[in-house]
């Protein structure tokens, strides 16, 4: 299973600040929950790292 592998599953996708000073991803999808705290200085290399990804997908007309 790759990146490009498309799947049938539901989730949900919760960001937000934690009361420790970290932003939190929090996934929950089938019952499993996924919490996964980053520093602000990770977290904002993650939201460079999407944003890049968006405007690859626009480039290819996704």
């Amino acid at each position: 299973m790759g990146m490009n592998t498309e799947r049938d599953v539901e989730a949900n996708l919760r960001i937000g600040p934690t009361d420790r000073g970290m932003v939190r991803l929090f996934i929950d999808a089938d019952g499993v929950e996924i919490p996964m705290d980053f520093e602000p200085d990770e977290a904002r290399e993650i939201a460079e790292e999407i944003l890049a990804a968006i405007r690859i997908a626009e480039a290819r007309g996704s």
